[in-house]
């Protein structure tokens, strides 16, 4: 079970003056945020705004002192002094280090931090795998991996924009990261964000993995909502199967759906379970609104392209590819991870396949039912 710091409905408990800071433990201030978009600055804004010294890398600004602004989803706004640089080099020795690239970009961005060895990082990547590449990269470093639910937004390089509930979850992928969790957790809480310590990274990472599957390769291929996708039973049973398959493979691999702050996975992994008359009513009443108006990343890393080529490799590889390639190392077949995977990647680099497959629900389903096995059972895990 997730253990909360502060009450589970209420982010902010705190009330001491002194905060984190008061404390003997090996508390960080000074915080390097190596890839400062949406997430990276929500989370760097969000630690400055209780007193973190905060360095954001942007590769495409000019080095500057502009502050950013938080805008908080009661529509308060926090105006948040950081340091912006372009170049990883040329940040201050930090305390910690987190790191918010995309998964295709995340080695590169972390050679850099080998600079400073003994700086906790934290990798809040979606998908299967950031820690592992983590721990390659950073050997004798503390690791703790992080999964957001809060949805949010970057309304411009200035202001980042919080637009709903959701929290935090954390959990120490080695020993050495065990003393930061308590004072690491207990700050983003004074922060207002729920936060939750997990036992087990890998489970925490693959039950994020669940809830970023919703409506996201098939969304992108499409370019749907999610909400019309689960109107359609036959889309609808697309997204069931990809789910069941991942289910499937975490049962393989030991591993049990668990909470994360905001995001009831072990509920969302019953109802997947449901026959599917039963389940969709159920699911569809939620995952129109569950990102707070936000694209799916697979869908908006596509609609980025416009009507060219992405130049940019998808995360699909570390989302439906991974279910695909443990399915294999486990011996679980997932024949419907693995389509959806290829096409992700197909629509993205061809703008043909993109326009063809554009609300085109019939040609998605024949290119699916192409598949062998695509219709068959999925094991119960």
């Amino acid at each position: 079970m997730p253990k909360y710091v502060g009450a589970p409905d209420q982010g902010t408990t705190s009330t001491s003056p002194e905060g984190a800071f008061a404390r003997s433990d090996p508390t960080p201030k000074r915080l390097l945020v190596v890839g400062a978009g949406a997430v990276g600055s929500f989370l760097g804004t969000l630690l400055g705004s209780v007193g973190y010294d905060v360095t954001l890398v942007r590769i495409f600004e000019q080095p500057s002192e502009k502050p950013v602004t938080l805008v908080r989803p009661d529509g308060t706004r926090v105006v948040v002094p950081v340091h912006r640089v372009t170049r990883t080099e040329d940040s201050s020795p930090p305390d910690l280090i987190l790191v918010a690239v995309k998964m295709p970009a995340l080695r590169e961005a972390l050679v850099p931090t080998q600079a400073w060895p003994d700086a906790p990082t934290i990798t809040v990547e979606n998908g299967i795998g950031a820690e592992e590449i983590a721990a390659e990269v950073r050997i004798w470093s503390q690791q703790i991996a992080a999964s957001l639910t809060a949805p949010i937004r970057q309304a411009s390089e200035d202001e980042v924009l919080w637009l709903g509930r959701g929290g935090i979850g954390l959990a120490a992928t080695n020993s050495k990261a065990k003393p930061f969790l308590a004072p690491l957790l207990a700050d983003f809480a004074r922060a207002g964000l729920r936060a939750a310590e997990l036992p087990d990274a890998k489970a925490m990472k693959w039950s994020k993995l669940l809830a970023n599957m919703i409506a996201n390769a098939t969304g992108a291929i499409l370019d749907m909502d999610p909400d019309a996708i689960y109107a359609d039973k036959r889309l609808f049973e697309v997204e069931r199967r990809q789910l069941l398959e991942a289910l499937a493979v975490m049962s393989a691999l030991g591993l049990k759906p668990v909470k994360l702050p905001g995001a009831a996975v072990p509920w969302l992994a019953r109802a997947i379970r449901l026959p599917a008359w039963l389940g969709r009513p159920i699911l569809r009443r939620i995952v129109g609104g569950a990102r707070g108006g936000k694209l799916p990343s697979l869908r908006l890393h596509i609609r980025m392209a416009g009507e060219e080529p992405s130049t940019e490799q998808t995360e699909v590889t570390w989302m439906n590819g991974a279910v695909a390639k443990w399915g294999r190392l486990s011996d679980v077949a997932t024949p419907v991870n693995a389509r959806l995977a290829d096409l992700v990647d197909e629509v993205a680099a061809h703008p043909d396949r993109r326009a063809r497959l554009r609300h085109n629900p019939e040609l998605f389903l024949a290119e699916m039912a192409e598949t062998a096995d695509a219709a068959a059972p999925a094991g119960k895990g």
